[in-house]
């Protein structure tokens, strides 16, 4: 759990080359004390946007270019919630790791993995946290190995 008091905090999450990018998500009000991870989409499409924060360490942000999907008839399965999702529910998250590279996520195409783990939970009459942790700690191994981020900014 963290805590984001004002925009310019929000937007200090994302790395620099990235905060070019940042929109502020319309639906949050700052303060904004955040459980696991808070996730928006650019409301013209193409674009979403993540921040969490790993046990122990500070809140992260990265944007998130999205390609729209697998296509209506595809199953897939997200890479951090493992949840299943038919059609674009599922779809490659790229993310800038260098000026010439990006690297790429299999992931629910909103980042609605919270969501969908708490539903499951909900339906089976157990409590969603242990998902949750293996869901922030997958985000983070992402973050720190893929993308060569810091988590900590020690």
């Amino acid at each position: 759990m963290f805590k984001l008091d004002s925009e310019r905090q929000l937007e200090e999450t994302f790395r620099p080359k990235d905060r070019t990018l940042f929109e502020r998500p319309p639906q949050v009000v700052l303060p904004a004390l955040v459980r696991d991870y808070l996730a928006w989409s650019h409301p013209a499409g193409g674009r979403v946007y993540l921040v969490f924060a790993v046990p122990g360490g500070v809140p992260t942000g990265i944007v998130f270019d999205g390609n729209g999907g697998a296509g209506p008839t595809v199953p897939a399965m997200c890479d951090w919630c493992h949840c299943h999702s038919i059609g674009s529910g599922v779809s490659m998250l790229t993310a800038q790791l260098n000026a010439r590279r990006r690297v790429g996520v299999s992931v629910c195409s909103d980042l609605s993995c919270q969501q969908k783990l708490e539903d499951e939970a909900n339906r089976g009459g157990y409590s969603a946290r242990p998902g949750l942790e293996k869901l922030v700690a997958r985000m983070g191994r992402f973050a720190s190995e893929a993308l060569k981020i810091d988590l900590f900014r020690t």
